[in-house]
């Protein structure tokens, strides 16, 4: 399951350099973050361990959302050594996510 990604601890989270962190901004009534959800709660469990896979609601943590420059959902960040390095908009099959995944081990 992924981590729930929230203004409180989304900075802790990003300073702790270990692992890669993926990031899933996504809203309850958007169709497409329904689609992409469980796509990445499967992601979080193949990739346990290795690197950290959560979700913010962007209606609950506009911190975080305005920060990023989010405006569109979802949209899936992907930092590696606490840097932004890549970015999914919008929905994709699973095997993009995991692809960008590898790229970030």
């Amino acid at each position: 399951m992924a981590k729930e990604i929230t203004d409180a601890n989304y900075k802790e989270l990003l300073a702790d350099t270990s692992k890669p962190v993926v990031i899933d901004f996504w809203a309850t009534w958007c169709g497409p973050c329904r689609m992409v959800g469980p796509v990445i709660d499967e992601l979080a469990a193949e990739y346990e361990g290795k690197v950290v896979i959560g979700k913010c609601n962007v209606d609950d943590n506009e911190d975080m959302t305005m920060e990023f420059g989010i405006r569109n959902i979802p949209t899936i960040l992907f930092f590696k050594n606490g840097q932004l390095v890549d970015k999914q908009v919008g929905s994709a099959p699973k095997s993009v996510f995991a692809q960008k995944i590898e790229a970030l081990l």
